[in-house]
């Protein structure tokens, strides 16, 4: 039988994992929807739109996932983080509808198909944007007095809250246009090179000064990486970091295919490893942390059993679907 305190430890390792996945595999056709409106012309649009029309319900999967396993394992956080961010998390699923809707009618519309590109581009920018807001919500601290959120239904709008969801927005378009340098050629190709430089310097930009203002707001985040010996064993993420982006950098003015995709997803995962190092074991930061928000363990067993089952189900899923459709987007779709 597995210990009752490492269960929330498992479990904030499936959530994470979820989450990260969904970062990435939904992050790139969110990014298109941002870079959508920019496009060269309407055929490119109908070609970005082509390259993820067969994965971009799939990689929904893992935001369920994640907030499923989110209320399953950590009630007490899923309502404190529910109730700090009610408004961007309304925003956020009413755009991701919009967006699936414009998604399925855009291709059948003809005079109103301009419409149902605002709706798809603006679905996904403003999915983005709430994600960014929820996310800054949650690194900057939610203020909680015995298991409750005390805070007012505006406390995530902040300054720094907005340059999280700036720098969230770039960094989706930044995978965005490196998938499409990855599954078209031509005009398209070399436009979504164009842009990704401009991006790539706007996601560092953003990843520079969200990681000062981070420690220098909180002192016990400031004493994780800057500490003695912590920063001996953490200076590999950002010397890492940096060494992704300049390999990046270098892909782009290469003309490689895959690797610029394969550097940016590098440097979210990067990303996402130093904000866990910021906020371990925090469930909802600075006050609860996992053993704290734990359901109990008899009900993190009984869903652990289905999700053990059902993550590689859903993996083998992605995978086979993501190999038929592999190759790259043209007139004809698939080739």
């Amino acid at each position: 039988m597995i210990q009752a305190d490492l269960l929330p430890v498992i479990w904030a390792l499936v959530i994470a994992f979820a989450i990260a996945l969904y970062v990435i595999m939904d992050g790139f056709d969110l990014g298109i929807g941002i870079l959508f409106p920019f496009a060269p012309s309407h055929a490119d649009r109908d070609t970005m739109m082509n390259s993820v029309a067969p994965v971009w319900d799939g990689n929904e999967t893992w935001l369920v996932l994640g907030g499923a396993g989110l209320f399953a394992a950590f009630p007490l956080a899923y309502s404190v983080i529910l109730s700090a961010t009610y408004i961007p998390i309304i925003v956020m699923l009413l755009a991701l509808v919009l967006r699936g809707v414009a998604f399925e009618f855009r291709f059948k519309a003809e005079k109103s198909r301009f419409l149902w590109d605002i709706a798809f581009a603006a679905g996904s920018t403003l999915a983005a944007l709430a994600q960014g807001f929820v996310l800054g919500a949650f690194i900057d601290g939610i203020r909680v007095i015995d298991g409750r959120f005390v805070g007012g239904a505006f406390e995530w709008l902040t300054p720094f809250n907005g340059m999280t969801a700036l720098g969230l927005v770039a960094g989706y378009a930044l995978l965005g246009s490196t998938w499409l340098i990855w599954k078209t050629e031509g005009g398209l190709q070399r436009w979504s090179r164009q842009r990704a430089r401009v991006l790539l310097l706007a996601v560092l930009f953003f990843v520079a000064v969200v990681s000062l203002w981070t420690p220098l707001s909180h002192e016990a985040i400031a004493a994780r990486w800057f500490a003695w010996p912590n920063l001996l064993y953490l200076s590999p993420v950002p010397v890492v970091t940096g060494t992704l982006a300049l390999l990046l950098w270098r892909g782009l003015g290469q003309e490689r295919e895959l690797a610029p995709f394969l550097l940016t997803i590098g440097l979210f995962l990067l990303s996402f490893l130093g904000l866990g190092i910021s906020l371990w074991p925090y469930a909802v930061p600075p006050e609860m942390t996992i053993w704290d928000a734990a359901a109990q363990p008899e009900s993190q067993i009984f869903m652990l059993v289905g999700v053990v089952l059902l993550i590689p189900l859903i993996l083998a899923y992605t995978a086979y679907s993501y190999w038929v459709f592999r190759g790259k987007v043209g007139g004809d779709f698939y080739r």
